[in-house]
């Protein structure tokens, strides 16, 4: 079983994940820009936490033949706070970086005001670098921020299929499949999906621009649950070739529109400049 998971904050976790991760097969991910539990103050924590995401992460998940990417954002929750808000004049520089193959997180914590101006913003963004955009719906009234999620993206005029709307459940994902976006799914030990009723969603709704992913943050969660998302879709009946289309086809023909893809984690090597990490381009 090969697995491409399309959506884990590795930052979280240790090079033991990163070692039990290649044993299950893991052998490409996307790590998105998140929030990290404590909030940031400034710009410039932003700008040392984007380059350690295009820099030492994916040195890090080479060693263990891992082919890291990222998507970079000023993410729903932070948005909030006019203190960071800055970020968004730096965000250029970084989607123009090699391994920056969407933009993200973006979208809804609390549905505020100041949300829907960074999330707009940065959907404008996405337009403008020819980049996909991952979206994250809130954890609270996730039915109303969902629709509210398809209401701002149609008016950013960004291609549905150009949009993952990620952390769904039974009650989200038809509304996202009917506006054309791809369905994301996070698969955690107690919130969230299990591999079990994401079995009963793709019976229901099918294999088509679906992403299954394990998030992996800092609170509980398991970076192996797309593996075992994989065994029970086998136990269910589904073929070797529908669990390797779930697993690995979908997420890179997602991230693969990027342009940036690159599967192969060979040749990552860290270079330094100051106090930073930089790769890529521009």
């Amino acid at each position: 079983m090969r697995i491409f998971d399309p959506h884990i904050h590795m930052t979280s976790r240790t090079t033991d994940d990163y070692e039990r991760m290649a044993a299950a097969g893991v052998k490409a991910l996307v790590e998105p820009s998140f929030w990290l539990g404590q909030p940031r103050t400034s710009v410039g924590s932003f700008t040392d936490y984007f380059d350690g995401l295009i820099g030492w992460e994916p040195f890090r998940a080479a060693q263990f033949g891992i082919a890291h990417h990222c998507t970079i954002a000023l993410n729903p929750k932070e948005a909030n706070d006019p203190r960071c808000r800055e970020v968004l004049d730096i965000l250029p520089r970084y989607l123009a970086k090699d391994r920056v193959v969407a933009v993200g997180e973006i979208g809804y914590d609390s549905m505020t005001p100041a949300e829907d101006e960074v999330f707009a913003a940065q959907l404008a963004l996405a337009v403008e670098h020819e980049l996909p955009a991952l979206v994250h719906t809130p954890h609270r009234d996730k039915a109303r921020g969902t629709t509210r999620t398809l209401d701002v993206v149609k008016e950013s005029g960004i291609d549905p299929g150009l949009v993952v709307v990620d952390h769904l459940n039974e009650l989200t994902v038809r509304p996202v499949a009917d506006a054309g976006c791809w369905t994301g799914f996070s698969i955690y030990p107690d919130t969230k999906m299990s591999p079990d009723r994401m079995v009963v969603i793709l019976r229901e709704h099918g294999l088509d621009r679906v992403l299954i992913n394990s998030a992996a943050d800092w609170g509980r969660s398991d970076p192996l649950l797309t593996l075992r998302t994989g065994e029970a879709m086998l136990a269910a009946g589904f073929t070797d070739d529908d669990v390797d289309r779930v697993l690995w086809r979908n997420p890179v023909e997602f991230y693969g529109q990027s342009g940036r893809l690159r599967l192969d984690a060979a040749g990552t090597e860290p270079t330094f400049e100051g106090n930073s990490i930089l790769r890529g381009g521009a």
